[in-house]
């Protein structure tokens, strides 16, 4: 049996280098051979046991690689093919799919997450890929493994985040939190027209790359409160959209207080226990705001689309990567990721 490594989730607090089967393809599956792939805030999440997953469940959602084997049924592809998988895998024909949802292919709440959530994910050597030909998206000639890497998630669900949230062509938008995904948004509400960006951070090393994906104004909450500057800046009108990127009762509830009558409070963040809506800042139901929420954009048009926008040179995310580790540093990447050092944006993975 041929073996691979693997970052595996023992229990809370661990993840390990280990040894597993390179899986092999059934019907309707392939397997791509990984290249690059990275860690996601949410791994992170599974680390600390704040989001319950199996012990001995491969890690990661987000792959880019090249075909290793097809299974039965997969047809237009080759092997070697240079292709990226979204870290949602719709299936295309159930109910939920078919019905203009695909995000949330297969139930409620976790819709179609299967990568390092109910399936092995691709911190690995080799990945097993359901329903390949709705997800198998080939890599445009020209295009590096970097220059793709942030496609599978953060790219979609951060420019998810300002499609659902409606940004309209003169929109001022206030985005809090700019991690990596808070950093998409940023580019995503530039792409759509917004003519001025507010975001909200701490770290110096994130608030200098919002401005440099399109931030107007950057605003350290440890010097100035945030929503009495975005009212300032807006001259007490609030923001037509705001979007809520970290996943806490605090973001959450200063993206309400900025909204305008009738804006739109467009959340991103992944909350846990109990998230509350206070009756002033919800204006007591009656402000016509709307609360909408994005579960990563993916299947393989989604895939191709912001490949388009990467290699039509509109936007450049590899500066998101700050750190670049072997797979086999898997587990001091994740002790840098989840502590936040030396300034970490993304950490690049090589198997």
């Amino acid at each position: 049996m041929n073996m691979m490594n693997a970052a595996v989730f023992t229990g809370p607090g661990r993840i390990i280098l280990d040894r597993k089967p390179v899986p092999v393809a059934g019907p309707g599956e392939a397997v791509i051979r990984i290249t690059l792939t990275t860690i996601c805030g949410t791994d992170v999440h599974i680390l600390k046991g704040e989001y319950p997953v199996k012990a001995g469940l491969t890690i990661g959602h987000e792959p880019v690689g090249t075909i290793h084997e097809l299974g039965p049924g997969v047809t237009g592809y080759h092997i070697g093919q240079r292709v990226i998988v979204g870290a949602i895998t719709p299936c295309g024909q159930c109910h939920t799919c078919l019905d203009g949802h695909p995000s949330q292919c297969g139930g409620r709440a976790i819709g179609g997450w299967r990568f390092g959530n109910t399936i092995d994910g691709c911190q690995a050597e080799y990945l097993k890929v359901p329903f390949a030909m709705a997800n198998l998206a080939p890599i445009p000639d020209g295009l590096t493994d970097e220059q793709v890497l942030m496609c599978p998630d953060i790219m979609s669900t951060g420019f998810g985040g300002a499609e659902h949230g409606g940004i309209r062509l003169g929109d001022t938008v206030a985005i809090f939190a700019q991690g990596p995904i808070g950093l998409c948004a940023t580019a995503g509400a530039r792409l759509r027209g917004a003519s001025c960006i507010i975001v909200v951070d701490a770290v110096p090393e994130r608030l200098k790359m919002a401005r440099q994906l399109g931030a107007d104004h950057a605003i350290d909450y440890r010097d100035t409160e945030p929503v009495g500057e975005i009212m300032r800046l807006t001259g007490g009108q609030g923001v037509d959209v705001a979007i809520e990127a970290l996943g806490t009762q605090q973001t959450f509830e200063h993206c309400l207080r900025t909204l305008k009558p009738g804006g739109t409070l467009s959340s991103l963040g992944v909350y846990s226990g109990k998230l509350s809506l206070p009756v002033d800042a919800f204006a007591a139901g009656l402000g016509d705001q709307s609360l909408v929420t994005t579960l990563c954009p993916g299947g393989k048009e989604r895939m191709r689309r912001l490949m388009a926008i990467v290699a039509s040179g509109r936007l450049d995310l590899q500066p998101l990567i700050t750190h670049r580790f072997r797979l086999e540093q898997i587990e001091e990447a994740y002790d840098l990721f989840a502590n936040q050092r030396d300034g970490v944006l993304k950490v690049a993975i090589t198997p």
